[in-house]
């Protein structure tokens, strides 16, 4: 079932919760591979130093994706290997996005073992993720309600399965508690260590 329209205008960290267990649908080549999403992180706008909408840096052509609408595709290439696939949050002009880290494969793992060139795992982490979705800067600012990606609502995961951590492959703001995942699941990138939420707020 497709999100409600308002879901996605909600902040980046209650988004990156609640997508735990939703479904990534991805028909692009017309091959149909799909998995559930295990793994993600909250990045906020001006007030978060990992960001890529920090107040030092502000709206950019990489980062315009950020400052428009809820609900479609922020897509960059990391260093300059690995394309990322986020989910812009929140309202317009307040960029915030989800970085979807980790999925299970659901459908097509013989089309995402071809496009990772058979090499494991298939998609824990971000530039697995990409890789094995066929995920692309031609992707950037897609409507992810639309094929031939689209993310839909899947399983309520209960907060007890829920891992929280900081950040991963950050240096600013490393141990924010923004990093969820499913405990247990093989497309989560890295277990770490569960936080609490209460002790370890946002500097």
């Amino acid at each position: 079932m497709p999100f409600p329209p308002d879901f996605f205008e909600q902040a980046a960290l209650v988004v990156a919760r609640d997508l735990l267990g939703a479904c990534l649908v991805s028909t692009v080549g017309s091959e149909r591979t799909v998995g559930v999403v295990v793994e993600t992180e909250a990045y906020g706008g001006a007030e978060d130093p990992a960001s890529h909408a920090a107040t030092r840096t502000g709206e950019t052509h990489r980062n315009r994706a950020m400052f428009g609408r809820a609900g479609v595709a922020y897509v960059y290439r990391s260093y300059g290997v690995h394309w990322c696939l986020n989910v812009v949050t929140g309202l317009v002009g307040d960029p915030q996005a989800v970085l979807l880290r980790g999925i299970e494969p659901l459908v097509g793992e013989g089309v995402m073992h071809r496009r990772r060139g058979g090499r494991e795992p298939l998609a824990a982490g971000p530039g697995r993720l990409s890789e094995a979705l066929g995920i692309t800067a031609d992707l950037y600012g897609h409507d992810l309600s639309q094929a031939p990606l689209v993310l839909t609502s899947g399983w309520q995961i209960a907060d007890t399965g829920v891992g929280v951590s900081g950040r991963v492959g950050v240096s600013a703001a490393a141990n924010w508690p923004n990093r969820f995942y499913v405990r247990g699941s093989t497309g989560v990138s890295r277990p770490g260590a569960v936080m609490n939420l209460e002790e370890s707020e946002p500097e």
